[in-house]
């Protein structure tokens, strides 16, 4: 172990200034042994610093190298695992536990007692001993003996302690010891003669200093005389120092009563300064000029100057009853004078000033009628403006009297209300009413008629490509095809579309003209009521001190004064959210789809005063209104669905472009001229769904309930207008219902074609669709030709009964029935007919290839 310990000492430790104290060799408890060391170890330089240090050997095994370093202060608890019985297992508890297993229960001991004794001499903080035997502890000493002397000093750290003792010599000494060793040869050699010589020498010097002493008794005697006269001397001055203190005495009597004298003085201009200051306070203060009291008392409140002096006049007087007076002022009878005075100009002034307001606003709510003749034919709404002008040089007066006359301030709010009320509420109804007969006035003479929407026509353009088949064997019937085309349309009779009884119907007789000119007076009322609520709120939190900054109070102080604006603004305007749902009422009755035009302009609006102020009056009302259109424009909806639900059919005309079909027509364009970039066009997507599939279920209702018209004539011709709507106007939510339209057209059109083209060819129909059946069963095309029923004997049969002549007869009568069938409004006989040339070129390219 001591060659390892000089290895580790030498290799690991001396390069790092550190010298190894204590040594173990350890392994993992319950772990596989790999054996390292643990070493103690302080630092040789100031100030020391204990470690427990980890070391094994390198995997190759030739040197040791450091594998992990505690400080000694981090660790709490040493755990011997058992202080009666000898076992090698320990605990160090640093940040965690560390449990190891010693190769040796005396190395272990060696190691717990250097771990201690380091504890005990270098740090504070005492780690404590678990299962360690006291007399281990004690027997330190002893313990050290059976270790070699090397390591045993440097365990117990006896090197430590001589360096502690030793004394360094000083350079005189130094130089001493040197010269007497020089002097003397064999000082080195004969360390014990020259023990011997020095101690004689010291004998000699001891005589010496006797002798000395001996010989200076004369001195000491003369010394002694000496004393004995300055004690005389000392008896003197002691007396010449007790007469003077005797006269200081009294000199310190005299000046300690100038001393008081100068404290009374210098107390009687510190309570003159402090009453000066006291006098002054109360003059800067509490005194009031004579001009701010004639000011309140008698100032002229309809002038700007007079209003200005007053101001000045209320602020100084404020500022005077507000001071912080200090203790004991208000026992002064000359400011409880002051007090009196400050009270009575107060309610002086607070009287004056009410009823000066007062005055102002029952002139201004009576006054201002006579004004409301030469706005009521333009439509516009009188300004406030100049009253509000006025009213606001008062602000200030306002605000010092709701600082002051709680009561009357809130008089003057409630008579500002009253008056202002009834003023709103006159000029409101009258612009209301001119409102009314303008919007009444665009369709008097429409009132009480229902008639059809206009329609639109629309027709798919189509190639008229001319027909190409297989064989030629039928040249003459399709020349003879084509002439019925030209015949057809240039005989085709015109006649109404319309079959329907429309006396179920409640469609507006408004053109585009008195819609434009509903919606530009709804929002030319919109545009008058809006500013004229912001200004009146503005007036409102200005004029009574409503408004205030939201650093200067507090969030819910803030919240509460809006509140007051609020309720202030639905008193003064409690009329408009009744007036505006009876004109939306007018408007309704007038045209159901001005509610488009009305839920567009209204939330405009309400977005454009939420922006301004969520919270606000206008906000607020426009909002309730705002419902009441939204819920119009449902009914809207409704109404248009349940109009499609009630429709009956003609039994004695032809049904054509259904009318609700035509009206989804109008409602689109309409809607998408008005919706165009508008904040609610998702109410109108949804509008637009409910609406289409409303149309589609009535179609399929009406064809399937038609007995002049065919169900597929019905479905092709009304599908086919909804498609053609639809790809004209683009509307995106509807794309679905575009595809679909277009599917049911295609499909019915064939159905259409292939049921009438049977007609006029009923047997050669017959023969092919039992052709189809049986490929339909699974028989091969190739052997159908096989039965009986199907050879190309009965076909020829068939044909035989079918000569040009007969076929361009048939072909003749079914153009004249499909033109019968179809509207002139779809212009869709063209797209059949080819359709039917298409078909029945395509049978006969069949019979040819049998």
């Amino acid at each position: 172990m001591t060659a390892i310990k000089h290895a580790l000492q030498r290799d690991i430790f001396t390069p790092n200034d550190e010298r190894l104290l204590g040594i173990v060799n350890v392994c993992k408890a319950g772990k596989k042994k790999k054996n390292c060391f643990l070493c103690a170890t302080v630092t040789t330089e100031r100030p020391v610093q204990v470690k427990v240090v980890k070391v094994k050997k390198s995997d190759k095994g030739d040197f040791y190298k450091r594998q992990q370093t505690w400080e000694l202060r981090d660790l709490t608890e040493v755990d011997a695992k058992d202080a009666s019985k000898e076992n090698p297992e320990f605990d160090l508890h640093f940040e965690k536990v560390y449990r190891w297993l010693a190769s040796s229960t005396a190395e272990k001991n060696s190691f717990i007692s250097c771990i201690w004794k380091l504890n005990q001499r270098y740090l504070r903080k005492k780690v404590e001993f678990v299962n360690v035997s006291s007399q281990l502890l004690e027997e330190l000493p002893k313990a050290e003996e059976s270790v070699p002397s090397g390591e045993s000093q440097s365990v117990a750290g006896g090197d430590e302690d001589a360096l502690d003792d030793y004394q360094e010599l000083s350079t005189r000494e130094e130089q001493d010891i040197e010269s007497m060793m020089e002097m003397c040869e064999y000082a080195i050699s004969n360390a014990e003669a020259f023990a011997e010589q020095l101690s004689r020498e010291l004998q000699v010097l001891d005589g010496a200093n006797i002798q000395s002493i001996m010989a200076s008794e004369k001195q000491v005697n003369i010394l002694m005389q000496l004393l004995d006269e300055a004690l005389g001397e000392v008896d003197t001055i002691e007396g010449k120092l007790s007469s003077y203190e005797e006269m200081l005495q009294s000199v310190k009597e005299q000046m300690d009563q100038i001393s008081q004298s100068n404290r009374l003085i210098q107390i009687s201009n510190t309570n003159n300064g402090k009453l000066l200051d006291e006098i002054q306070f109360l003059v800067n203060y509490m005194d009031l000029s004579k001009g701010h009291i004639r000011a309140l008392q008698e100032g002229d409140l309809t002038s700007p100057k007079g209003i200005e002096a007053c101001i000045n006049a209320s602020e100084a007087l404020l500022q005077c009853m507000n001071v912080a007076l200090r203790p004991g002022h208000e026992k002064l009878m000359a400011v409880t004078q002051q007090q009196l005075l400050f009270a009575e100009l107060r309610d002086t002034f607070a009287r004056r000033l009410t009823n000066h307001l007062n005055n102002v606003f029952v002139h201004q709510g009576h006054d201002q009628s006579s004004t409301l003749s030469q706005h009521t034919a333009e439509l516009t709404l009188p300004k406030h403006s100049p009253l509000h002008r006025d009213l606001l040089r008062y602000a200030k007066l306002m605000e010092w009297l709701k600082n002051t006359h709680r009561e009357k301030y809130e008089g003057l709010s409630r008579t500002y209300v009253d008056y202002m009320s009834r003023l709103y509420e006159r000029e409101i109804k009258d612009f209301f009413e001119v409102a009314k007969i303008k919007m009444a006035g665009t369709t008097k003479e429409a009132k009480g008629k229902f008639a059809t929407l206009p329609r639109k026509e629309s027709a798919l353009k189509q190639d008229t490509e001319s027909l190409h088949g297989s064989s030629g064997k039928l040249t003459g019937s399709t020349s003879s095809l084509n002439k019925l085309t030209v015949q057809g349309s240039n005989s085709r009779r015109s006649q109404s579309s319309s079959l329907l009884d429309m006396g179920n119907m409640s469609a507006s007789d408004l053109d585009v003209a008195d819609r434009t000119k509903f919606d530009k007076i709804f929002e030319q009322v919109l545009s008058e009521l809006e500013p004229l609520c912001l200004a009146e709120q503005d007036f409102i939190s200005k004029f009574f001190k409503l408004q205030q900054h939201p650093a200067v109070i507090p969030p819910l102080a803030q919240v509460s004064l809006k509140d007051m604006v609020r309720l202030m603004m639905n008193k003064i305007f409690q009329s408009i959210e009744t007036e505006l749902n009876s004109l939306i009422a007018l408007g309704d009755k007038i045209d159901s789809f001005n509610s488009l035009y009305m839920l567009v302009k209204m939330s405009h609006h309400v977005w454009t005063a939420e922006n301004v102020d969520p919270a606000s009056y206008l906000s607020t009302t426009l909002g309730n209104v705002l419902v009441t259109v939204k819920r119009n424009f449902d009914k809207c909806i409704s109404g248009q669905i349940r109009q499609m639900e009630e429709v009956k059919i003609s039994k004695k005309s032809k049904v054509g472009i259904l009318p609700f079909v035509t009206n989804f027509e109008e409602f689109a364009e309409l809607a998408e001229t008005i919706f165009r970039n508008a904040e609610r066009r998702g109410d109108l997507d949804k509008a637009y769904v409910k609406l289409i599939r409303a149309v589609f279920m009535n179609v399929e209702k009406v064809a399937n309930e038609s007995q002049k018209t065919p169900r597929d004539v019905v479905m092709m011709e009304n599908f086919h207008h909804i498609f053609s709507t639809l790809s004209r106007l683009k509307i995106s939510c509807l794309d679905a219902e575009r595809r679909e339209a277009k599917h049911k057209y295609t499909e019915h059109l064939q159905s259409y074609v292939i049921n009438s083209l049977g007609q006029p060819l009923e047997k050669l129909n017959h023969f092919f669709e039992g052709v189809e059946a049986r490929v339909a069963q699974g028989v091969r095309e190739e052997e159908v030709s096989y039965q009986l029923a199907f050879n190309k004997q009965e076909l020829r049969k068939v044909i035989k009964e079918y000569p040009g002549k007969e076929v361009k007869k048939g072909l003749d009568n079914l153009y004249k029935k499909v033109d019968k069938h179809l509207c002139e409004e779809e212009s869709l006989l063209q797209v059949v007919w080819h359709s039917m040339q298409d078909e029945f070129i395509r049978q006969y390219n069949i019979a040819q290839s049998h």
